[in-house]
């Protein structure tokens, strides 16, 4: 009798359309797939997880007390920091984790985009005048734009969310540089989006090492933060570079929150040796109503959603179904993490 593929779906408040599982069914007549849209850990069945081979999944994952047969484990976000402080994760360093980071690029590279329209032509600014009914004497100068164009970006992080950004930056004609960890071997291999990104790293000016990250972010107008959050990472930029900025920069992070000394960005608001900020990403989610950040000016928060698209889960299964593909036939897996880097 073939052994069956038991396959554990647990999205939490995510949900795999019928037509989405059909296609994970359909990938070997061997696979047998159990879909939970539970909204809490507990409520899957301990029975699942014991027969579980494959996890598909958006936190969910099994207690250490459970003897499992699990191999396999795939993240429906890129972000897996979460997955790895989990006991069952460190009770078991032979599984394979992977993830689905590449399928946000191009949206989160539009939202960086829009950010840097928003904050270079001072629309933070028009819109707190446009509330009071004032059309200044002085809006010449007060609305004098940074021109995208005309600019030098550097993008922290130079991962499939980097690369896309320095694409679109790229048609803007602005300047990009970059950090990466290896700069020695600047292409990327893992999943793209078919026509988007940089994986041959054609569209960069110039690469940095990240401890160059001082020297590179003296000369931007725009820094875009695309850095996941590791050992390496927690507290990287802090008033040591926010200093290192030119009072009328901009500085952007999609990356995690946990990267960024957010008083000390404050502060520099407050105190005007910052030209402005854009943050979809904080230490603590929800961000708290104490944070200095809700009061401090020209700043645009919005509440961790620049990855948010209405086809997100099929983005991620698509990867999911080409990585069990390649498991099925022993071949390497697409997005498989690091997990002393924590990427």
């Amino acid at each position: 009798m073939t052994q069956p593929i038991n396959v554990v779906v647990t999205l939490g408040i995510m949900r795999l359309d019928e037509e989405t599982q059909a296609r994970i069914r359909a990938v070997d007549p061997r696979i047998k797939l159990k879909v939970f849209d539970a909204e809490k850990e507990k409520d899957i069945p301990n029975k699942a997880w014991t027969n579980a081979e494959i996890i598909f999944t958006g936190g969910f994952l099994p207690p250490t007390t459970i003897n499992t047969n699990v191999k396999w484990i795939h993240s429906i976000f890129s972000g897996v920091e979460n997955i790895l402080k989990d006991p069952f994760m460190l009770a078991n360093p032979q599984i394979i984790l992977t993830n689905s980071g590449g399928i946000h690029a191009a949206k989160i590279g539009e939202y960086v985009i829009g950010m840097m329209l928003a904050l270079g032509h001072r629309i933070p600014l028009l819109l707190q005048h446009q509330a009071r009914q004032e059309w200044s004497d002085q809006r010449y100068s007060l609305f004098m734009a940074q021109e995208l164009g005309q600019s030098t970006v550097g993008i922290l992080g130079y991962g499939r969310i980097g690369q896309e950004i320095a694409r679109l930056c790229k048609a803007f004609g602005a300047t990009v540089l970059a950090t990466k960890r290896d700069v020695r071997h600047p292409t990327d291999e893992r999943y793209h989006i078919e026509g988007r990104g940089d994986p041959a790293a054609e569209m960069v000016d110039r690469l940095y090492p990240p401890e160059a990250t001082g020297f590179m972010i003296k000369e931007c107008d725009f820094v875009v933060i695309t850095l996941p959050l590791t050992d390496q990472t927690r507290g990287f930029f802090g008033e040591q570079l926010i200093q290192k900025m030119k009072s009328t920069a901009f500085l952007i992070n999609v990356g995690r929150g946990g990267i960024v000394d957010e008083v000390a960005l404050a502060k520099a608001l407050q105190e005007g040796r910052l030209g402005g900020a854009a943050f979809d990403v904080f230490e603590h989610e929800p961000l708290p109503v104490d944070s200095p950040l809700w009061k401090a000016p020209n700043i645009i928060i919005s509440p961790h959603i620049s990855g948010n698209m209405v086809n997100y889960t099929k983005r991620a299964a698509d990867i999911f179904i080409e990585n069990l593909q390649r498991y099925l036939h022993g071949q390497p897996l697409l997005n498989v993490v690091n997990r002393e880097k924590g990427y």
